[in-house]
């Protein structure tokens, strides 16, 4: 253990840098629970199942292998498991098996998947629209952008071995 690091006092966060954390925590937790009602209300599913049904969307064939709809999706890979068995017994995904490897499986959305999809893709971009553009100016909705990359980019190390939740 290196006791250098451990006897360094931390870098506590000003007080702008609290104000703008706290925002930031108050609103990312307000916007998914914001989401998750709507498609609730409105399809009977949560925020997480409705994303896996839009990357699944966008994928060739409407489908990719379950590693990589977790990396997409940034989850565990237990917890998509967990998600894809829902979302088969709905009828709106199912499983198939790798041809070129024995261990892996693909996800693929079913036509009754992206029947749901377009049924409660219109309220969900109302909800986001409402909820994150309108309150935004385009320069501003610009900057948010900018900003979400440069953290996103901190936070997905290109090292083997990060710990990222895909890869649990």
């Amino acid at each position: 253990m290196n006791t250098a690091s451990t006897e360094r006092e931390p870098r506590w966060l000003t007080y702008e840098e609290q104000r703008t954390w706290f925002a930031y925590v108050h609103a990312t937790t307000l916007m998914e629970d914001h989401l998750d009602r709507q498609l609730q209300r409105d399809a009977g599913m949560p925020h997480l199942y409705y994303q896996l049904l839009v990357v699944l969307s966008a994928a060739p064939q409407r489908r990719l292998r379950m590693t990589e709809l977790a990396m997409r999706t940034k989850i565990t890979r237990s917890r998509l498991s967990h998600a894809v068995a829902r979302l088969e017994k709905n009828g709106w995904v199912r499983r198939e098996d790798c041809p070129s490897d024995k261990r892996g499986q693909f996800a693929v959305l079913t036509d009754g998947g992206f029947e749901m999809l377009s049924t409660c893709a219109p309220g969900h971009v109302a909800a986001v629209r409402q909820a994150l553009f309108d309150r935004l100016s385009p320069e501003q909705q610009k900057s948010l952008g900018e900003i979400m990359e440069i953290i996103t980019e901190g936070l997905q190390p290109a090292e083997a071995g990060a710990d990222l939740p895909w890869l649990r």
